[in-house]
């Protein structure tokens, strides 16, 4: 069975001002596979992350969920600290608690009540992670645009500066979409036949 770790981040006062963390972690502690929870001021820090690779090693901790900033910031952060704590990678979760709840809210208790949901979702998902390997797969440097509109023509075209053999697929006889069928575009009055040809 799973023996989680929620560790919740203050991020200063981004999230702590608004979302009582204290309780968070304190309510994280009653879901099912949880181990172990605390929070922290800074968990993307140097000492945050050892105080998480301390924690799995110290409670035997197999998942770990990090209740703090968006992914697309920190996610490899605590993926690599996970990594270094002897867990698969994959065996991490993060619940962002700081984008979709502390800055979108101004009322502390609905804001608490929302990180402590979207930390139940985070826990309840980490149990069920597989752990997975990264493989690398050579890629084929051609590329299949669908769609010849004007649109379809202009990505193929950047493809094709970029090294890739580009092919359009078309449904239509010939290509340049709905743009072909006006005689006069805005605000140049042009015809869409004279700009509708590639500009080298």
């Amino acid at each position: 069975m799973a023996r989680v770790g929620v560790f919740v981040c203050h991020c200063g006062t981004n999230i702590s001002a608004t979302v009582d963390v204290k309780r968070v972690a304190e309510v994280a502690k009653s879901l099912p596979g949880v181990r172990f929870t605390t929070d922290y001021r800074y968990m993307c820090s140097e000492p945050g992350q050892d105080l998480i690779q301390k924690m799995v090693k110290e409670h035997n901790l197999t998942r770990i969920v990090v209740a703090a900033c968006s992914p697309s910031l920190h996610e490899k952060t605590f993926r690599t600290c996970t990594q270094n704590a002897g867990l698969n990678p994959y065996f991490f979760e993060m619940a962002n608690i700081r984008e979709q709840c502390s800055w979108v809210h101004d009322d502390r208790e609905e804001a608490t009540l929302k990180a402590i949901d979207i930390v139940k979702v985070a826990t309840a998902k980490v149990r069920k992670n597989n752990p997975l390997q990264t493989t690398f797969m050579p890629v084929e440097k051609r590329v299949l645009v669908i769609g010849g509109g004007i649109s379809g023509i202009q990505a193929a075209i950047d493809v094709a500066f970029n090294g890739f053999e580009t092919v359009i697929v078309e449904r239509e006889p010939s290509i340049g979409g709905r743009m072909a069928m006006f005689d006069k575009t805005f605000p140049t009055l042009d015809c869409a036949a004279c700009i509708l040809p590639p500009r080298w």
